[in-house]
């Protein structure tokens, strides 16, 4: 499905990313994990067309679109959930799915698919996205990017500041999404979840990729739950 290679990009004069390579294969979901500073949020850009690269090539299905803006991409079915939601505050919920599916000419069906699994946004389809709560706005995002049928999702740190009750009900939605046909790259400061719903996942540290596997390995591996997993490692889903 996507194939990174030789990515460099940055800010400015500031190398970020210093020519990393991976794959995700239809139908996985792959995590890209690391520390804050790492690159995540970087890469992610990268992919979207936001930030253009210094460098390699990025391509979905074997097509290059490294040169590609953003809406092209977003028409080639690739979609970010942007880190921090950034929802449209003064539209409705509707209107914001509505603006994510305005390049699908199925944007009805589409929308209406999305609020199969959201059942809480059909419920405000009418409210401000700006007074839902933290966690109906982490759906609104989703089921905005959901609305161009993409059938790959880029998700930039989806937990970020959920109630921890939330964060396995988002990841149990992850694992969903991958059910029904959507391929996922995620970005994921909780690293535990992460590589509890994943298949594999890459090991970011300032901007190369140290180490990668599958999810299972990494999880048991002694230096990843040194540096991510932490002392209090358990299952989210207890």
């Amino acid at each position: 499905m996507l194939q990174v290679r030789n990515l460099r990009c940055g800010y400015g004069s500031l190398e970020v990313i210093r020519g990393i390579s991976f794959h995700v294969a239809a139908g996985e979901i792959v995590s890209l994990i690391g520390a804050n500073g790492a690159g995540k949020t970087t890469v992610l850009n990268a992919l979207a067309g936001l930030l253009p690269p210094w460098s390699g090539e990025v391509r979905l299905q074997g097509k290059d679109l490294s040169a590609h803006p953003p809406w092209r991409r977003v028409l080639h079915a690739m979609a970010l959930v942007p880190e921090g939601r950034q929802v449209f505050g003064d539209m409705t919920v509707m209107e914001n799915l509505l603006v994510g599916g305005y390049r699908n000419p199925q944007r009805r069906r589409a929308i209406d698919d999305s609020l199969k699994l959201f059942p809480r946004l059909r419920e405000r389809a009418h409210q401000a996205a700006g007074t839902l709560s933290g966690g109906e706005q982490q759906m609104l995002a989703l089921a905005r990017a959901l609305a161009a049928e993409p059938r790959l999702l880029l998700l930039d740190e989806p937990s970020m500041g959920l109630a921890p009750r939330l964060v396995g009900e988002l990841f149990r939605l992850i694992r969903r999404l991958r059910d029904r046909g959507v391929t996922i790259l995620l970005v994921e400061q909780n690293a535990v979840a992460a590589l509890q719903i994943s298949d594999r996942a890459y090991v970011l540290e300032t901007g190369d990729i140290v180490m990668e596997g599958l999810a299972p390995d990494l999880s048991n591996n002694a230096e990843v739950r040194r540096a991510y997993l932490g002392k209090g490692y358990k299952e989210v889903w207890e």
